[in-house]
């Protein structure tokens, strides 16, 4: 089995395996330390624990609680692909809901969990400006008010809440050259990173990583229009990690390549007056 490590966090470790056991390999055991959600990406496996048998295809999800015991089988197909996430206690306990909810073992395929694994791998693949950590938060969450069949209530945000929020932005924009991640701002507000994000995203309606993003391209958009700087010296000066991902990120948000962004900056309406026709 291969295992990249995608995200190492105080609260979360992500990490993608790739298995590509067939029906003739002896079934493996392992036993989990912590509490985790692996989303069945793709493929097929059985698993015996404490709770029963599950046969998990694409969409599924094994639950892992800690001191459990996992037997793994591929009776029926070669290999599966999962995105795993490993969840701190104080995160555990921060989710609230019943304890029982770590010891189903899986879940089936469910709607309400299966787009969230596919947001978090969008995440992980660098195509969506939510951050891999906020998905993980925001799928285990979901996990708990799913089992649990009971809604997370919700709270309207207090004066001194919106001040929190609002501070944390703006110390977001002002560190937005530099790696920020969901942890340092929750640090920066004094709450934890779940209530962080569930705080800032309902003041502002954004996740803190989506207005990272956002001050990043708020601040390449104003270099592209001022200065002669080169575009691949604007990346890296804004905070994106490379060039690839900036150009991507850009003309997903501004319809336009950050090249052609300058050319109509300086007068070349023509490339402003194509978006327009194509919105």
């Amino acid at each position: 089995m291969d295992a990249t490590t995608l995200l190492t966090t105080q609260s979360m470790t992500v990490s993608e395996f790739r298995c590509d056991a067939g029906p003739n390999d002896m079934p493996f055991a392992e036993c989990r330390t912590g509490h985790s959600i692996a989303y069945v990406r793709s493929g097929s496996f059985g698993c015996r624990c404490r709770a029963g048998f599950f046969e998990l295809v694409a969409g599924s999800m094994l639950i892992g609680a800690p001191g459990e015991e996992y037997t793994c089988t591929h009776e029926h197909v070669s290999g599966d692909v999962c995105l795993s996430f490993f969840l701190g206690e104080d995160l555990v306990e921060t989710l609230g809901g019943r304890r029982e909810a770590w010891h189903v073992g899986a879940t089936p395929p469910l709607p309400e969990l299966m787009v969230l694994g596919e947001l978090a791998q969008s995440a992980a693949d660098g195509n969506s400006d939510l951050g891999l950590d906020e998905v993980g938060q925001i799928l285990a969450a979901r996990f708990v008010d799913v089992v649990s069949g009971k809604a997370r209530k919700h709270t309207t945000p207090t004066t001194r809440d919106r001040r929190r929020a609002v501070e944390a932005a703006l110390w977001i924009d002002d560190n937005s050259r530099a790696e920020v991640d969901l942890e340092q701002a929750a640090r920066q507000a004094g709450l934890s990173p779940f209530h962080f994000l569930r705080l800032f995203s309902s003041v502002l309606g954004v996740t803190p990583h989506q207005y990272l993003v956002r001050s990043r391209l708020r601040h390449a958009a104003r270099l592209l229009t001022d200065d002669d700087i080169a575009v691949t010296d604007i990346a890296y000066d804004v905070g994106f990690g490379d060039l690839s991902n900036f150009v991507r990120t850009f003309h997903r948000a501004a319809g336009v390549s950050p090249t052609k962004f300058r050319q109509a900056s300086r007068g070349k309406r023509k490339i402003l007056q194509e978006q327009l026709a194509l919105n």
